[in-house]
């Protein structure tokens, strides 16, 4: 049952490529055109925010219409069923709707599966460092734009705000390239933010836009972008995240208070959900939002909710789980069909609830402060009285027959009481309705269903303190510590979600108890398990880095972890071992080495510092026997009979070993050696190689990528064997990113354009000064190294300069440090 990370996730480049093109642009760059690639950068953080604003504005708009349509249809035909007993009429009508539109909604996740639920494990996941294939295209954002809006329509128990963040995400990461894969036609030259440390930058300020837009929360926004995402931060990226909420938040604002109000610049509705002002009514002197004796409920509840958070958890784990198992391996089809029944299921449980278990209530006490719902729409018009008397109102209808924005006000404001039955009941639907629903082939979101079912629970405990035991409370305020609690069970978010609640309230006197209940949800729920979206990444097998490490991982060192398997190249290397390499390998960077002569002596002498390496150095020739066999293998379709003949002869020279021979001593003797040529062409191993020159340790020079030595290849920049390197072409480096962020592949390159005897100096292209470790650094040392940073790859390298090993992110995760600790334990 225990789903491990998987290594087919690559990693963001977030630190910087220090060569020779990158210097020259840094060398040509003065005081004037830095300013204005910083105005730029500012420029495009702004349309980031207007784009995501207008887009909150887009979702809302269909939203509120297609909802308005079904609810008034829907509602004037219970109104005249009632009398006639035709309801079943009424509830095939609200069937109608809302299967069409969840139909639609899961069309849209069969063009594009990563649209469905709301986008923030995928998101977190690619701020910590982790890219995802297909999260940021521009597909995935129409697809999830539309369908969010067509799934909220349909009834389900789904909130816009997570598909929002990622809308955010998606326009952050795609609007500053300035081009589409999508479509392919849309394409500018537009040479800057061409790398993953700019693009991330972008995803950041998007995501926290999307925040602000659904909330009304810049400063919230700017905090969970912070929180719950972005492992490397700085002061500059700070402001720009709080400068593109802030323009993400007023957009929405103006737009939304000027089509609903007709008050252009009014800025009256600040985010897509709003929990209205809250105050006690004119006519109770004795009314206090909070007391400090409410804090001791508060905590209670926080226990409560924290609980209740890690039950939701643990029960959607396990439907999530059931899903990858029995649903996801079948036709794509039968999704769309699990998506039908739960939107089935829902729709057939309002309708019976708001009709057969909803308490007619008396509306003698009318709800005086202006609270807006959505719009210009007060909250006395979203009051239903299915069934009821023209003085009273259905309770039950009032919650389940309206949007979920509409309920939370009602929750959060109405003067009326809701039964304490009637509570419990709704609760418990929403609960285990909400739990289905989250992780159905859909976009959706969690936060405004666990604010709504924390809300029940909150007036819940209002109504037993006000009628069991007589306290004079304020009601909105238990139903808004009550939403707090749960919504901080089941996401475990903090710092960001305080500030987020705080700005919705507009209440700042609300921050002290909604911390405290946080923190105490947050705490109880840790005990049990994760985080509803800690625990989404861990079932997809994502390898996320947290904050820090456990105490005991330091008693493991750098040398402990990494991966001492090496493929690499010199720098003067053949074409035909380049694409020998790439062709037999799925590495994304190559340490650059020299053979140390030097040290030759001392090596086989037995110095400390390297004789220590030469179980690394034995394990690396024995890899690359059967490393050099793939690689010859399939090089057979290269068109150069030269180089089959080679690889002929290299297949002969690394047969097999016998069975109980040693395959290390074998290779020895038969003189075996790799054809890479070395510094120098005419240095190239030689078969009257000593034993000692074998095992001649590597000195580290640097890290070349992948992708810069597909472009080399593609690109022809090499020189003959009786040249000099300097005759070599040279690259820009616009040339060098113009193909981000989807370099060409190996296997894209015609293999009959190239010669396999020339020779690619790949010096001034490689990283000649990446961050290295010692191998005798701690755990603790390596992972804030590695996360602070940013990086992709650590070389290992030992005190005289000479590289031992290489980690990556699939040696820091979790769960490879708990195996390694393990193998020290038994090794002791």
């Amino acid at each position: 049952d225990e789903i491990l990370p998987r290594k087919d996730y690559e990693s963001l480049d977030y630190d910087r490529c220090i060569n020779e093109p990158y210097v020259e642009v840094l060398e040509g760059l003065d005081n004037k055109k830095a300013r204005k690639y910083e105005a730029v950068r500012w420029v495009m953080v702004f349309v980031i925010g207007v784009t995501v604003g207008l887009v909150g504005l887009f979702v809302d708009f269909f939203v509120h219409l297609f909802t308005k349509i079904k609810f008034s249809v829907v509602a004037d035909s219970i109104e005249k069923c009632t009398d006639r007993g035709c309801l079943s009429l009424s509830l095939l009508e609200l069937l109608t709707f809302n299967m069409v539109f969840v139909f639609i909604a899961s069309l849209l996740v069969l063009i594009e599966p990563v649209a469905a639920g709301s986008g923030i494990p995928e998101i977190k996941s690619y701020l910590n460092g982790v890219k995802i294939p297909g999260i940021v295209r521009l597909r995935t954002f129409l697809c999830k734009a539309a369908g969010v809006l067509f799934s909220v329509a349909g009834g389900l128990f789904v909130g816009k705000e997570g598909p929002m963040i990622h809308s955010g995400a998606i326009v952050g990461a795609g609007l500053p390239q300035f081009q589409s894969i999508t479509f392919k036609r849309v394409k500018f030259d537009f040479p800057y933010f061409r790398s993953d440390r700019d693009k991330r930058d972008f995803v950041s300020a998007g995501a926290a836009a999307g925040v602000a837009a659904a909330f009304g929360a810049p400063i919230g926004g700017t905090l969970f972008s912070l929180e719950e995402g972005s492992s490397f931060w700085n002061q500059a990226l700070t402001w720009k995240v709080l400068f593109c909420s802030m323009s993400a938040t007023f957009t929405l604002n103006f737009f939304r208070s000027g089509i609903n109000f007709n008050k252009w610049g009014s800025f009256q509705l600040p985010g897509l959900l709003n929990f209205g002002e809250f105050k006690c009514s004119d006519g109770e002197k004795k009314c206090h939002l909070w007391t400090a004796v409410d804090l001791g409920f508060f905590v209670l509840m926080g226990v409560v909710g924290g609980l209740l958070g890690a039950l939701f958890n643990c029960m959607n784990k396990c439907l999530a789980k059931y899903r990858m198992r029995h649903i996801h391996p079948k036709a794509r089809f039968i999704r769309v069909l699990e998506s039908l029944l739960v939107a089935m299921v829902t729709t057939v449980v309002i309708f019976l609830a708001s009709v057969l278990l909803g308490e007619c209530r008396d509306l003698s006490s009318p709800t005086t402060h202006n609270s807006t719902v959505s719009g210009s729409e007060d909250i006395n018009s979203t009051i239903r009285q299915f069934f009821c008397s023209n003085k009273s109102y259905n309770d039950m209808a009032t919650l389940l027959f309206n949007p979920q924005e509409a309920a939370i006000h009602q929750l959060f404001h109405q003067d009326g009481t809701f039964s304490p039955a009637t509570l419990s009941i709704f609760f418990l639907l929403y609960f285990l309705l909400a739990c289905w629903t989250y992780g159905v082939s859909v976009p959706s979101g969690l936060f405004v269903p666990s604010l709504l079912c924390g809300a029940a629970f909150g007036r819940l405990v209002a109504n037993i303190l006000k009628v069991k035991l007589g306290l004079h409370i304020y009601s909105g305020t238990f139903a808004l510590i009550g939403a707090a609690a749960f919504l901080g069970g089941v996401v475990r978010m903090t710092i960001s979600l305080t500030v987020i609640l705080i700005e919705s309230t507009n209440e700042i006197t609300y921050g002290l108890p909604i911390m405290i209940t946080l923190m105490v949800a947050k705490w109880t729920g840790d005990f049990f398990n994760k985080g509803i979206y800690d625990i989404h990444i861990q079932l997809k097998g994502v390898p996320l880095l947290e904050w820090e490490t456990e105490v005991e991982m330091d008693k493991l060192t750098a040398s402990d972890i990494m991966e001492p398997n090496l493929t690499y190249v010199y720098p003067h290397t053949r074409v035909q071992s380049l694409v020998s390499i790439l062709r037999t390998t799925v590495y994304h960077a190559f340490p650059v080495v020299t053979e140390n002569r030097q040290n030759e002596r001392d090596f086989m002498k037995g110095n400390i510092l390297i004789s220590n390496n030469i179980r690394f150095k034995k394990s690396n020739i024995v890899s690359r026997a059967a490393e050099q066999r793939r690689r010859c293998q399939s090089m057979k379709s290269y068109p150069s009979s030269e180089l089959r003949n080679v690889c002929d002869d290299q297949n002969a020279a690394a047969e097999p070993a016998e069975e109980g021979e040693d395959l290390l001593q074998q290779m020895l003797e038969r003189r075996y050696h790799a054809p890479y040529p070395n510094l120098y062409p005419d240095q190239s191993p030689s078969e009257e190689w000593t034993m000692e020159e074998r095992f001649r340790p590597l000195t580290f020079h640097g890290l070349i990528l992948r992708s810069q030595l597909v472009n080399l290849l593609i690109r022809g920049v090499c020189y003959s064997e009786n040249q000099s390197s300097a005759t070599q072409p040279r690259l820009s480096f616009t040339e060098m990113t113009e193909d981000y962020p989807r370099y060409p592949d190996i296997h894209e390159v015609d293999l009959a354009l190239l010669n396999p005897r020339m020779i690619v100096d790949v010096t001034p292209y490689m990283n000649s000064c990446p961050y290295t470790v010692s191998p005798n650094t701690r755990i603790s040392q390596v992972f804030n190294l590695f996360r602070t940073m940013g990086l992709r790859h650590l070389p290992v390298v030992n005190a005289v300069g000479e590289i031992v090993g290489i980690i990556t992110r699939h040696n820091l995760t979790h769960e490879f440090l708990v195996a390694k600790l393990r193998q020290h334990y038994i090794t002791i």
